[in-house]
């Protein structure tokens, strides 16, 4: 089996995984803005102040639809080509979501994390060619 036919596999894998949550996902507005955040109640106790941030796939795939454009990250191919010249890395792709408000400033420093963007960033290219 092809590397390309593996990756493209998984893609779809965890795409068909995510789409229950993101179904039944609720919409709840930033009270300092008129952002709209999406809440994953599955994923939340009902006494729990933790806060749902992006998978990493999640993440690529928002940057890549340009959901990261105000914080120096490109989107699309631009992002796919910067991506395979090692001008944009796994870590500058979360400093932007953490100056977006969009991930815990920890995960900076989160190697494990940092490894699930980095091989999400690694498979952008095939999952833009099949876009």
């Amino acid at each position: 089996m092809k590397l390309t036919t593996l990756i493209k596999s998984a893609l779809i894998f965890t795409s068909i995984t995510l789409v229950p949550g993101i179904a039944s996902a609720q919409v709840a507005t930033n009270n300092n803005s008129s952002e709209t955040i999406a809440i994953n109640s599955n994923n939340l106790p009902s006494d729990s102040t933790y806060v749902n941030y992006f998978q990493p796939f999640n993440l690529v795939t928002f940057a890549y639809q340009g959901g990261l454009k105000q914080h120096g990250i490109p989107s699309g191919e631009t992002l796919v080509f910067e991506t395979q010249n090692r001008n944009i890395m796994a870590k500058d792709l979360v400093k932007a979501a953490v100056n977006a408000d969009k991930l815990p400033s920890q995960l900076l420093n989160d190697q494990n994390y940092l490894s699930a963007v980095n091989l999400q960033l690694n498979a952008l290219p095939d999952y833009a060619a099949a876009d």
